[in-house]
């Protein structure tokens, strides 16, 4: 049998139903990816949006390599060791100068859940019983059921829905809506039966790469200290300069109490989660009633090698040629949608920082069950370019490493998809 026979077999794919063809790969470098039968494809959203600096980088493969042959994992309940030591110091200093502690899992959807029990325990902590929690229409924060229950409902949870706890979702704000949506949202916010506000600051990702207003989103924030409420930004997709800065709290007046992180946390090599939080969180955990205690844990917790690698990729972040790249890549991202913004076949087109999406103007809703997106994504792969749609929507989202010429090929394939297919 072949390697995709053999796949077909065993192995069940996460979102991917009967009929999806599965492409075998086999080798990585840079910006590329290798299929079984030698052909090279650009990795255009960076492996699900984990990639920061390029596929097998040398320099992260090999502190991993070397932390292996010196301790590759220990019982984080009791112990600790020097990577994630000073991996969390670096976090903390990188971060807003609010977050003082950092709380390590495993993956993108577990450091949100960690944020929301976090929110639910530091008020009964207090002897406060808050059930509310305040999201984003169309957010999207992870696949376990507390982060199911923050997510938009439809689509992703539909099966689940009748299990999931009530939540209160608000629109987006930008200029237009501002006044109707601060006014909601203070409404929600004097019943005093809210735990958390939680939210994708700026760009909502699985929604499509919708992007809304930091300026507004602070006053939002601002209103939650007022009436003295827990912020969380999930910030696993837009950490580690995919808005152009660092963290997208930091393009915020007003900081967030928790800030989630995964995806680009180990430079795509690892899986690792980071839930980092306000010295006023912790508090309401640190006392010697075992009641107090945050009862959550997973085997890998803060893994030795997940850690190693994570160091390593801030490492490469601090290389003046990292950061010309990414800023390089803001502009030719802003370049290229204020070129195609117009174009009669596009329902919209947007960026911000490294992040660019292009809206097909198909029938039906934009959303992720739109399946207009499967056959520029077939179209795409043929031209040797991974751009996996998030339903009509086109994603740009590549690896810090990707040169320009690869990038200025990806938007004359995107012009031509756009001239002769769409």
């Amino acid at each position: 049998m072949s390697l995709v026979e053999k796949d077909l077999k065993y192995i069940w794919h996460p979102f991917n139903h009967k009929g999806t063809e599965i492409v075998p790969i086999v080798k990585a470098e840079g910006a590329y990816i290798f299929g079984e039968d030698g052909k090279k494809y650009i990795d255009g959203f960076s492996s699900w949006w984990v990639n920061m600096h390029g596929h097998c980088h040398p320099y992260i493969a090999k502190k991993i390599a070397d932390q292996a042959l010196e301790l590759e994992h220990v019982a984080f309940g009791g112990f600790t060791h020097p990577q994630a030591v000073k991996l969390a110091e670096r976090l903390v200093n990188l971060l807003p100068e609010n977050i003082d502690k950092i709380f390590f899992s495993d993956n993108g959807s577990t450091a949100n859940e960690v944020a929301l029990k976090m929110a639910i325990q530091y008020w009964y902590n207090q002897g406060e019983s808050r059930n509310k929690f305040i999201t984003f229409t169309n957010d999207y924060h992870g696949d376990t059921f507390g982060s199911m229950s923050l997510t938009a409902r439809g689509g992703f949870n539909e099966p689940f829905e009748r299990f999931l706890f009530d939540v209160e979702f608000v629109d987006t704000p930008n200029e237009e809506n501002r006044k109707d949506v601060l006014a909601r949202f203070e409404g929600l916010l004097k019943s005093d039966d809210v735990a958390a506000f939680i939210f994708e600051p700026i760009v909502q990702g699985a929604a499509g790469m919708l992007m809304h207003s930091p300026e507004i989103l602070s006053e939002m924030i601002a209103l939650c200290q007022k009436y003295n409420v827990v912020t969380i930004a999930d910030e696993v997709l837009t950490g580690f300069y995919r808005t152009g800065k660092f963290f997208s709290s930091d393009h915020l007046k007003i900081k967030p109490d928790i800030i989630c992180l995964s995806k680009g946390v180990t430079g795509g090599f690892m899986t690792m989660g980071v839930t980092a939080v306000d010295e006023k969180i912790f508090k309401a955990f640190d006392s010697e009633n075992k009641k107090h205690t945050f009862l959550h844990g997973h085997s890998y917790t803060g893994n030795t090698l997940a850690c190693a690698a994570a160091n390593a990729n801030l490492d490469l972040f601090e290389k003046e040629e990292t950061q010309q790249n990414i800023q390089r890549i803001v502009k030719q991202q802003s370049g290229f949608i204020a070129k195609i913004k117009s174009h009669p076949k596009l329902r919209d087109a947007r960026n911000f920082g490294t992040i660019a999406a292009i809206e097909l103007d198909t029938e039906g809703e934009s959303s992720y069950f739109n399946t207009e997106g499967n056959d520029a994504y077939k179209w795409f792969m043929d031209k040797g370019i991974v751009i996996r749609p998030l339903g009509n929507v086109l994603i740009m989202i590549p690896p810090y490493c990707i040169k320009e010429e690869d990038l200025n090929y990806i938007y004359s394939q995107i012009e031509l998809f756009l001239e002769k297919v769409a």
